[in-house]
């Protein structure tokens, strides 16, 4: 096997700026511009297509630097950070955990503590006093669920604790989801469909009859999960736009057809071919956190940008690259937990035949060739698509990402890592 390399130390804006640079260099020596990400379709009509000429004074790397500081010029105040007063500058802190090593990633700032402490007293009250979400043995785990610390790190833009508090309570109420219908507490693949259908007409209302629409509102407060699902949705779309909010309602329907084929795979005993297994963690995965993205700033993405073949591959890479993260470092966790738990590592070991150590770094390599894919995907939306919006959402996009990174590898309440090095 081969050794990895470092885990990478500079920042998510260099990288993107070097994937431009590269494609500049490419035109340069061949006169041809380099073509936009692979999946990319024509722009619809509304949205030209975008040629840069070589002699123009813009460059794709220029482009790219300011998906990281923000759009400037006449009319674009209102997409910077919304003005907050900042708190006392910390000290510095180390990071808890180790990250893996080998693993490509970029560090983080430590997340502003004043919002931390907010945001985790606001979600425990709401979970307590508002859906009634866990009984008192479980609060320690909800504790070291670490859920401020999490959202802070991944959405520094927010502008206020109230956009925060968008994304962390539907992260609270996807977690309760998992736990109670699928893993942890009580959950089974067994009628799991059924669960999942009816919990998500809390996110996706019913429209029916008079005579029966009373008895679905009042199911909606049945258990815990359904409750977490109808209250964070009424928050979220107060706040978001219309499309926004079908956007996520998408993305939702998403990850539950992602929880039934690995349900499905429980009951028969199966264990996917690798590019299955990558498959059905396309779905099962974390794409709805990045893409509200927009909305926890406080600001929108078009729908139809937001639809672009090539700005809903840069999506999917990063919902990709994350969701191996949570393998990676829940892999001894899982290993631990009653039954049988799929994981990359554990898919690749069998599938392959290949040990657990070396399967465990096979599936660091996979993780870090998705990366590499969503910065250089990344770094061409930015080129195809010069709108400060597609840029403001891909800078927050790869700012989730690397905040998912670093809430893994300092939650060692959760997590610990194996002993393959």
């Amino acid at each position: 096997m081969t050794v990895l390399p470092a885990a990478a130390s500079r920042s998510g804006a260099d990288v993107l700026t070097e994937a431009a640079a590269r494609a500049r260099d490419v035109k340069a020596a061949t006169g041809v511009r380099p073509p936009v990400p692979s999946s990319a379709a024509p722009a619809p009509v509304g949205i030209p297509a975008v040629d840069i000429p070589a002699v123009e004074a813009r460059t794709p790397g220029a482009d790219v630097e300011r998906i990281l500081r923000g759009p400037n010029g006449l009319g674009t105040a209102g997409l910077h950070l919304a003005p907050r007063e900042a708190p006392p500058t910390p000290p510095p802190v180390p990071a808890e955990g180790n990250p893996i090593p080998g693993l490509y990633h970029h560090p983080v700032p430590e997340p502003d503590p004043v919002r931390v402490e907010e945001v985790g007293r606001r979600i425990k009250a709401w979970a307590l006093d508002e859906v009634d979400l866990y009984p008192g043995e479980w609060e320690d785990q909800f504790d070291g669920f670490s859920v401020g610390r999490y959202m802070v790190a991944c959405h520094p833009d927010a502008p206020t604790v109230d956009h925060l508090m968008l994304a962390t309570r539907l992260m609270v109420a996807e977690n309760a989801v998992d736990d109670c219908y699928c893993e942890d507490h009580g959950g089974s693949p067994i009628g799991l469909g059924g669960r999942l259908l009816l919990a998500h007409t809390a996110l996706d209302p019913l429209h029916t009859t008079r005579e029966y629409q009373p008895r679905w509102a009042e199911s909606l407060h049945s258990d815990a999960p359904r409750r977490a699902y109808r209250s964070a949705m009424e928050y979220f779309v107060r706040a978001a736009g219309p499309s926004q909010a079908d956007r996520f309602r998408h993305d939702m329907a998403r990850l539950h057809m992602g929880y039934l084929a690995e349900a499905a795979w429980a009951q028969t005993d199966h264990v996917p071919e690798v590019w299955e297994y990558l498959a059905m963690r396309q779905f099962n995965n974390f794409r709805p956190c990045p893409t509200i993205t927009d909305t926890v700033g406080g600001y929108e993405l078009p729908a139809d940008l937001h639809a672009q073949p090539a700005m809903q591959r840069v999506i999917a890479l990063a919902g990709n690259a994350t969701t191996i993260v949570n393998d990676l470092y829940s892999y001894t966790k899982e290993l631990t937990s009653p039954g049988r738990h799929l994981n990359l590592p554990v898919v690749i070991a069998e599938r392959e035949g290949l040990s657990d150590r070396d399967a465990y770094l096979k599936a660091v390599e996979v993780h870090n060739d998705l990366m590499h894919d969503f910065e250089a995907e990344a770094a061409a939306v930015a080129v195809a698509f010069p709108v400060p919006t597609v840029q403001r959402f891909l800078r927050g996009v790869a700012t989730w990402v690397d905040g998912n990174h670093y809430w893994h590898q300092t939650n060692t309440f959760r997590y610990s890592l194996p002993d393959f090095w």
